[in-house]
This record gives C-alpha cells, sequence and structure tokens, in this order.
C-alpha cells in the first residue's frame, strides 16, 4: 500500500479506504478460486495494482469517459482504475465466470458504481468506449483485430481514442504489425521498482 500512495499521494480517503481493502479482498477470494499465482499473491500492490495504474500515469481519463477491460481476470488493470477514476465508467470482460465472480465481489464490497461485467469473448463485444485496455493477454496485432471495432470516434480525453495495453519485453515487430499509429511508455520513467524494469503502456491508434 505504501507503493501506491508513494506514487499516487493526493488520493481522497475513499480511494485510499479502497485501495487498503484490496489486499484482503484479494487474498481472501484467491484462497478460493485462483485469480493470481500463489506465489504472486504476496507481490499484489507492486505487480497487480500498482502496474495496472500504470495507466494512470499516462492518462487521466475524463469524467464520462467509457473503458472496456478486456481478458481483465481478477479485475485487473480495471478494478485499480476503477478506484482511481471514479466518474470514468469500467466495463471488465472475461470469457471465464469464476474469475468474473472474484471482480463482481470485490466490486460489491468496495461499492464501486463505475464497474460493469460481462462473461464473453473479446470478438463477441458490439459497445463502442473512449479507450480498450487490457494487460497483456495475446499479441498486439490479434488483439487489435478482436477490438478495433470497439473504439469510438467521439473524443473525450487529450490523447486519441484508442487501445491501451499493459505489455513487457521488445515490442518493435507487434508493433510494426498492429497497423495504427502507436506511442510507447516506459513504467522505468514513472516507477522505481525492479519489476517496471521492462514494463511498458503501449498506446495505439487508428
Amino acid at each position: 500500500m505504501n507503493q501506491i500512495i508513494k506514487y499516487f499521494p493526493d488520493l481522497t480517503p475513499q480511494q485510499r479506504a479502497h485501495f487498503e481493502a484490496l489486499e484482503s479482498l484479494y487474498n481472501e477470494w484467491n484462497a478460493v478460486i485462483n485469480v493470481i499465482s500463489r506465489k504472486d499473491i504476496g507481490n499484489l500492490y507492486e505487480r497487480h495494482i500498482l502496474h495496472s495504474l500504470g495507466i494512470a500515469r499516462v492518462i487521466k481519463f475524463a469524467p464520462g469517459s467509457q473503458l472496456l477491460d478486456i481478458g481483465t481476470g481478477g479485475g485487473f488493470p480495471g478494478i485499480p482504475l476503477a478506484i482511481m477514476f471514479p466518474e470514468a465508467d469500467f466495463h471488465l470482460v472475461d470469457s471465464i465466470g469464476k474469475k468474473l465472480k472474484v471482480v463482481n465481489a470485490v466490486a460489491e464490497a468496495l461499492q464501486l458504481k463505475n464497474v460493469t461485467t460481462e462473461q464473453a469473448r473479446a470478438e463477441d463485444i458490439s459497445g463502442k468506449y473512449d479507450f480498450v485496455i487490457s494487460r497483456a493477454v495475446a499479441s498486439l496485432p490479434e488483439f487489435i483485430s478482436w477490438t478495433r471495432n470497439n473504439i469510438s470516434r467521439k473524443p473525450l480525453n487529450p490523447l486519441h481514442n484508442g487501445i491501451l495495453y499493459l505489455k513487457g519485453g521488445d515490442l518493435t515487430d507487434e508493433l510494426k504489425a498492429s497497423g495504427g499509429k502507436y506511442q510507447i511508455y516506459k513504467l522505468n520513467r514513472y516507477f522505481s521498482e525492479a519489476f517496471f524494469e521492462t514494463k511498458s503502456v503501449v498506446h495505439v491508434w487508428f
């Protein structure tokens, strides 16, 4: 939790309470439904919550923004971002129902009114959103083929509507094949922990 406060010192008391509550909620639910690797649950704040909030260092979502989180798993990056941006709406999608059971329980416990969920494959989502967000669920070209038609053309935010993708390693080949314009934001510019040395937020737009 100290890492969150270190990088986001201006959280409201409610936001702090929500972020603090995530540890017990995920520990409790992960013992029942494994959405985070058992060996990794001790790194919840750094590798899951703070990693998700890398997107919040790249953009401050305007009130009324519509975000689609594809392959959310246990609720990342959608849940931390929904806490950070209570005036934006987050639709969290996963094809595995038991993972969404955890997401729904966490959202309900925190009374996050800006979170909805859906069990579906990415290709079957039909709505329009300002941004599609995700944590490396597929290669970028494949992910773009699933979600490109879900991007709204009405801009609300300083960045072009598009995809905000959390991914590590060398992205050169994937981005060349993406068919869009792109900007890479290396997370070691924002976070000093070694985990973020090779991690990036990739913004792709068309």
